[in-house]
């Protein structure tokens, strides 16, 4: 774990020191944090887990929102809406266009987010029509529907566009509905990836059961 440490793994920070008392004898937990303590960024259901025994935990509360990425090219924002996702148990955040980015932004949730890249739109559409999700885009464009007064599907995959040119045409083509956020400013548009985080939770108030929520 030392040689792959992120920024929140790392000196001084929120956590736990090392395990007091006899170590408990599971095998989720790993004896290197038992013995040194737990300052990554999880919650305290989690403290001192291998990585992996999280992983498997996640995987029996993922939702069936799927979300992409389109094309961004503010590595912040893509980091973002991956540590969004990892908060709201998002199934997949598929990644379209690029495929290396700067995961800082992330804070190290990408370790337990799955991931997936698609070279193109298209190569996403065939995706999502294969797993038999509903593909929703989510851009500010005239024939919208408001995202607040939309029921949105249960097996859905929301896509989001880089901040100015918005989804490609490819994805408007091929989305079953596009949804827009309500906004009352002068601004055109908010930061792509506080559009994703307010989106993804419109899905989670319309669809999660809130009694397995931390």
């Amino acid at each position: 774990m030392a040689d792959d440490v992120g920024p929140t793994e790392w000196g001084e920070g929120p956590g736990v020191g090392p395990w007091q008392g006899p170590w408990p004898d599971d095998p989720r937990y790993d004896p290197v944090l038992l013995r040194d303590g737990d300052t990554r960024n999880v919650v305290d259901a989690y403290r001192y887990w291998t990585r992996d025994a999280i992983i498997a935990d996640i995987d029996t509360r993922r939702h069936a929102l799927h979300v992409a990425i389109e094309n961004f090219i503010n590595d912040a924002n893509i980091g973002a809406v991956v540590r969004t996702a990892n908060a709201f148990a998002v199934h997949t955040v598929h990644i379209v266009g690029r495929r290396r980015w700067n995961r800082r932004g992330a804070m190290v949730t990408d370790r337990y987010q799955r991931l997936r890249h698609h070279d193109t739109t298209a190569d996403l559409l065939a995706f999502a029509a294969d797993a038999g999700l509903t593909v929703v885009a989510v851009d500010n464009v005239p024939g919208a529907q408001r995202l607040e007064q939309t029921t949105l599907p249960k097996e859905c995959l929301m896509v989001f566009g880089q901040e100015g040119p918005g989804i490609t045409e490819d994805t408007r083509k091929g989305a079953a509905m596009t949804v827009s956020i309500a906004q009352f400013g002068s601004t055109r548009s908010i930061n792509a990836g506080v559009a994703a985080g307010i989106a993804m939770h419109t899905w989670i108030t319309q669809h999660a059961d809130m009694s397995r929520a931390w």
